[in-house]
């Protein structure tokens, strides 16, 4: 079919058929998406195995993309926010941290996820760097973050037993002074 033909096959704009054909891997609106969804459905076995034949030519297969999480180190005064997260039957403090989805910001789910967890408000002040894990093996995206206000509180007590603010100078009692991203120390200027 033309981009007309399909255009008014599908009942969208012409000018919208244009846009996938130049950028193959725009997301189309939800709305689109079953308009589509539909049609190909309702389309015969040699038309889907035809469309899968060009896709899979148009769109060369893409490496998996590593799990990326941000990570935010809050500071207030003398302490640093720490939450405790159990998994299985292991208990580990750690600093919050959420999953940052593709396209997603980090400094934003450094913030979002820290509120979220830890009910504190807390600014960015500076993205300290980024490494792979060394036993997670997820990208990490480490920011010190400067408190703005709240209460430290369990609010996620799906993945959290407690929250604390804990001394800087305590830090390794908490944390494994060999598992600390060596940019956070620095940025606390810790002696641990």
């Amino acid at each position: 079919m033309t981009q007309e033909e399909f255009a008014g096959k599908l009942g969208v704009s012409v000018r919208s058929v244009a846009a996938w054909r130049a950028n193959p891997h725009m997301v189309p609106q939800p709305e689109t998406q079953r308009i589509l969804a539909t049609a190909y459905e309702r389309a015969g076995d040699a038309v889907r195995r035809r469309f899968i034949h060009l896709s899979r030519i148009a769109t060369p297969q893409s490496e998996a993309q590593a799990l990326r999480v941000a990570i935010a180190v809050v500071r207030r005064g003398a302490d640093v926010l720490l939450v405790c997260r159990q998994d299985g039957e292991d208990i580990a403090w750690q600093f919050p941290a959420g999953i940052v989805k593709p396209g997603g910001s980090p400094s934003k789910v450094a913030v979002r996820e820290t509120l979220d967890e830890t009910g504190v408000h807390c600014s960015i002040r500076e993205h300290l760097g980024e490494r792979l894990h060394p036993y997670t093996r997820a990208m990490c995206d480490y920011f010190i973050c400067d408190y703005v206000h709240g209460e430290a509180v369990n609010g996620d007590s799906s993945e959290n037993v407690a929250v604390a603010w804990a001394p800087i100078a305590e830090l390794a009692r908490f944390i494994p002074a060999d598992r600390i991203y060596p940019p956070i120390l620095n940025a606390l200027e810790a002696t641990v």
